[in-house]
């Protein structure tokens, strides 16, 4: 079995402004699993700097490198065939950079898996819902252009203060919902309350996002009683245990579930389910992935998400037609070689 690490570092064609990061960059890492003449492909695009819970970039790669590769190699040496893409999620250490690591393996795993049996996706996640696109702009810096065309809700990066008149004006425009997003930069209920009383009627608020830290539903059950809209909560949901905790606190209405942040598809999907069975909306959010791992998240969301989910494009400076290619079985698609070509090789077993 081959293992060959990719890092491609892009230029995001709009940036995004939130509240602690400048997201105008990105790099996407790419893990291609080579078996018996069947390859299979995994992406995660983890932040350049930890933040809010989530690892760096650096962190994962230093996980990927340092434990989750030579575990998976070390299975296959022992067993003689590679782990099942189902084993992945079992590998995971306690450190929040193990869940990315994880889950790049695990979705390269199953697109090999899928391949060698001569199977689509289709296959294992039947299409049950055709899950609308939610797009990402920010308050927080009007001078890029905002993409908003054909989505069905707009997750609107803010922070705590008064929006200004220029941001009333562009929100306005709108005639889909948005997500107001503090990403964790709240400090009191004053500050949630009064910027959702400057919106009232200016668009249509479905629900505010992730005003404190992760994991505290104390703050969040209480600010949730005073709200007009529903709260939902997206750097706080990394397990089902969380999802647990958030019903047991009335702390939020829908959580954001990332596929990257829990561990893989596997974990995502039972968290989605989990989060219906308990009464919550599930949608599935990203880390500005490629085309690629975009595609895939689709397919899992079409199985299983009915919200406005991120599975929509996220353009960079100079992208193509060529960032992807066709290849029967899988996922049916793989990072195409011009994108390998001009990334870096991480590291390769021979």
């Amino acid at each position: 079995m081959k293992l060959t690490l990719w890092r491609d570092d892009v230029d995001l064609r709009r940036v995004v402004v939130a509240a602690w990061q400048r997201h105008d960059t990105r790099t996407r890492l790419y893990l291609c699993v080579e078996h018996d003449d069947v390859i299979g492909f995994g992406e995660v695009a983890p932040q350049p700097v930890a933040l809010n819970g989530d690892p760096s970039l650096d962190d994962v790669i230093t996980e990927l490198v340092t434990f989750t590769l030579p575990q998976v190699l070390a299975t296959f040496i022992n067993e003689g065939a590679p782990p099942s893409w189902t084993r992945l999620a079992r590998f995971a250490g306690p450190r929040s950079a193990s869940q990315f690591a994880v889950a790049l393996v695990e979705m390269a795993l199953l697109d090999r898996e899928l391949r060698a049996d001569d199977l689509d996706i289709a296959a294992l996640w039947p299409r049950h819902f055709r899950t609308p696109v939610q797009s990402t702009v920010s308050l927080l810096d009007l001078d890029g252009e905002w993409e908003v065309e054909g989505v069905a809700r707009v997750r609107v990066k803010t922070a705590p203060g008064p929006v200004s008149a220029a941001a009333l004006a562009r929100l306005a425009q709108l005639d889909v919902p948005v997500l107001l997003d503090f990403n964790c930069s709240a400090s009191d209920d004053g500050q949630v309350i009064h910027q959702l009383e400057q919106l009232h009627d200016v668009v249509a608020v479905d629900a505010v996002e992730q005003p404190y830290a992760a994991g505290n539903v104390i703050d969040h059950a209480r600010l949730a009683e005073q709200l007009s809209v529903p709260l939902s909560l997206d750097e706080g949901v990394r397990n089902v245990r969380d999802l647990v905790q958030i019903v047991r606190y009335s702390a939020a209405s829908l959580v954001c579930v990332k596929p990257a942040r829990v561990g893989g598809l596997a974990n995502a999907r039972t968290m989605v389910q989990r989060s219906v069975e308990l009464g919550l909306r599930p949608y599935l959010g990203g880390f500005f992935e490629s085309p690629y791992a975009r595609r895939v998240h689709r397919r899992l969301a079409e199985n299983c998400v009915n919200e406005p989910s991120d599975v929509g494009a996220v353009e960079t400076v100079g992208a193509s037609d060529a960032e992807l290619a066709r290849l029967a079985g899988g996922f049916g698609y793989v990072p195409s070689p011009v994108v390998l070509e001009r990334s870096t090789v991480v590291s390769t077993t021979p």
